[in-house]
């Protein structure tokens, strides 16, 4: 087996792909750390101070402000009226929930990546792990091999978790390392605030727990981690099924870019929350903001991923093992 995984390795390490992702983040961190840091300065300028509580209190009022203007669906307004009490919190327990640092910047980076960017990144490596196979003429040459059908399939799923791992780390150390050239490597230990609920369209605080940001980042990755791991295996699922990468990159981008048009629609549309598409953004849990549907919760969405993922897994050992090969 574990001679399989090498191989698999390989095979994905010649293709340079992780290489290129690798390059693609690097980029990103650099055009969102730009970002962040006019954004800082805008702030700092509508405000007139470099206080943050002066800048807390003035997004407050111009949010307030947007609420009273009218034009605003429901739905919005409940999100940004939950925003209001979240920061007005945050004030009230004389803690930024903005400090300028890298660490930040990975948690924000993270939290806004996991249902669309980083699922692509692992559609990119797992959409032809299977059907490539069958694009350059490999099948028949590999499963002549003296190995059985699950173990050659097996391997090129630990390949997969591989990966999967090596994108994700590789996430949490670029973003750090560019970052921190603009924000500053330090603030490890800045107090965050977790455990916000929304019942009903209102914030409970009840459950709000502090801890440093080193500990928020572990359980944020954790989740970054097993979203990664579950786009994974549908797209592996997909590629042992289907013998074109090219659709199978199609079905899955469709289903992710579909999902974050959902995201915003589906409020009134209770089995959706079934989908595995708009339960991703798990990260969300964690900062308390509003989830698409009333009721959802942390533990509800990851079974409903890890349903999908398991059902992905066994039809991807069924057909692979089962199917005629011509």
């Amino acid at each position: 087996m574990i001679n399989l995984v090498y191989n698999e390795m390989i095979k994905i390490v010649r293709k340079k792909r992780l290489f290129i992702i690798m390059g693609i983040i690097a980029v990103l961190a650099a055009l969102f750390t730009y970002a962040q840091v006019k954004k800082y300065e805008e702030s700092v300028k509508e405000a007139g101070t470099e206080d943050w509580r002066t800048q807390v209190q003035q997004e407050i009022i111009n949010t307030q402000n947007r609420l009273s203007s009218g034009g605003i669906s429901g739905e919005w307004k409940e999100f940004m009226q939950i925003r209001v009490n979240q920061q007005q919190y945050y004030l009230n327990h004389d803690i930024n929930p903005s400090a300028p640092g890298a660490p930040t910047f990975m948690r924000i980076f993270a939290e806004n990546s996991i249902d669309l960017l980083l699922p692509l990144m692992v559609m990119v490596i797992a959409s032809d792990l299977v059907s490539s196979e069958h694009t350059n003429g490999t099948i028949k040459l590999l499963l002549t091999r003296p190995v059985k059908r699950w173990k050659i399939l097996l391997s090129k799923y630990i390949t997969l978790l591989l990966s999967i791992s090596f994108i994700v780390l590789s996430v949490g150390i670029l973003t750090y390392l560019v970052s921190g050239v603009a924000l500053g490597y330090t603030g490890w230990n800045l107090p965050v605030l977790t455990g916000f609920t929304v019942n009903g369209g209102q914030l409970d605080t009840s459950q709000v727990q502090m801890m440093s940001m080193w500990q928020y980042l572990i359980m944020d990755f954790g989740l970054v981690w097993f979203v990664a791991v579950v786009v994974g295996t549908l797209t592996f699922a997909l590629s042992s099924v289907m013998k074109s990468t090219a659709s199978v990159m199609g079905v899955m981008l469709a289903s992710l870019i579909a999902g974050a048009i959902l995201a915003n629609m589906v409020s009134a549309w209770d089995s959706a929350k079934y989908l595995f598409m708009v339960n991703l953004r798990l990260t969300d849990y964690l900062s308390g903001m509003a989830p698409p549907i009333n009721g959802m919760t942390l533990g509800f969405s990851m079974t409903v991923l890890t349903i999908w993922a398991a059902a992905a897994l066994a039809i991807s050992f069924f057909f692979f093992t089962r199917k005629d090969v011509y």
